[in-house]
């Protein structure tokens, strides 16, 4: 091939991409056939095949994968929204979803709506027609605006239980007594909750579980909050505790536990000699930050790689189905923010830094 045959170029001077009229010309053949030989090769003589393959290297044409499954709805693609892509939390669940579509042949396009149900409403709408299924990692959604999209597309929700729509959840209240027992034998009687976005499922369903254990094993707990689910949004609830402080919290996350643990630390308070804290998920942040983080651990990327193939599962038949949620298990990792509660009476004070 001389390069009179290649495509020229555009008038600032650039190569164009070459089209799949460009490789139909170089073959001699129709631009139909060139179609068949990527999307249906079984339907094309295997030498014409070949050979539409061989030009189709040489001018360096790519098969556009959107652009040719429009027309069919097959895309090979999915869906996965969070809700703040700078979580950690997300990183492995986005590593199981793209592990599980990648063995199926399907490619992964991330959707941060930055914990707005707007945003979010908006990026569903102009990608469910790309798209041929969707995963839920973290939505702000109503339950209604949830059910309205699973009818368009096979859609599953992680961490949230919607009636009528697939969902996968941690098993919450397992977790939130695993937590409870194990600040009980180390003599903690009062406890403190400090909760994520009012808005979220899992938050009602931690602090109800944390509270119904308290109660059974004759532990004190209140609640504070809600806070942003992130370091800064644990900063901020160490700023609300009382100054005579409980000699252990349970956070909402990990995220919320390092801010909490990092605040009470400038101010002069031990964790976790004054303050015991557990945090929920075990992000990989637990394991380097001081003390290390006592913690909920939660199977993040089995729920990203289950959900996908919940998706898939269920292609050819969008609309939404019945049933209780997938429940997967979690363990205590007890590492070094949680001790024996201390025997010290008043309870532990700090002195407040403005600005904590």
């Amino acid at each position: 091939m001389t390069e009179q045959d290649r495509t020229p170029p555009d008038a600032e001077g650039r190569a164009k991409a070459p089209t799949i009229y460009d490789v139909a010309k170089a073959a001699g053949v129709a631009a139909s056939t060139v179609s068949r030989a990527f999307a249906r090769p079984g339907r094309v003589n295997a030498v014409t095949a070949e050979r539409i393959r061989q030009v189709a290297a040489e001018l360096g044409y790519r098969v556009n994968p959107l652009a040719s499954g429009l027309p069919t709805g097959r895309t090979s693609m999915l869906a996965l929204v969070v809700s703040d892509v700078a979580n950690p939390f997300y990183a492995e669940i986005i590593r199981g979803a793209e592990s599980a579509a990648a063995e199926a042949g399907y490619v992964v396009l991330l959707i941060d709506t930055q914990e707005s149900d707007r945003v979010e409403r908006g990026s569903l709408e102009r990608t469910l027609p790309a798209v041929e299924g969707v995963v839920l990692a973290g939505t702000r959604l109503s339950d209604s605006a949830i059910r309205m999209a699973a009818k368009q597309r096979p859609l599953v929700v992680l961490n949230r239980d919607v009636a009528d729509v697939p969902s996968i959840v941690l098993d919450n209240p397992y977790g939130m007594r695993l937590a409870a027992e194990h600040l009980a034998r180390l003599g903690h009687r009062d406890l403190t909750y400090v909760a994520g976005p009012e808005a979220s499922w899992v938050d009602g369903m931690r602090w109800r579980s944390l509270r119904d254990a308290a109660t059974a094993l004759g532990q004190r707990v209140h609640r504070v909050g809600p806070f942003a689910p992130t370091v800064a949004g644990g900063r901020e609830a160490a700023r609300t505790l009382p100054d005579e402080l409980p000699t252990a919290v349970v956070a909402y996350n990990d995220q919320v536990a390092i801010g909490l643990m990092l605040a009470l630390q400038a101010e002069g308070v031990r964790v976790p000699e004054d303050v015991s804290v557990v945090g929920f998920d075990n992000i990989f942040a637990t394991q380097i930050v001081t003390p290390t983080l006592t913690t909920i651990a939660a199977p993040l990327r089995a729920q990203g790689h289950n959900a996908v193939e919940a998706v898939l599962s269920s292609r050819g038949t969008p609309a939404p189905r019945a049933g209780r949620p997938m429940t997967l298990p979690v363990k205590l990792v007890t590492r070094g923010s949680t001790s024996r509660a201390r025997r010290a009476q008043p309870s532990t004070t700090r002195t407040r830094i403005p600005g904590h």
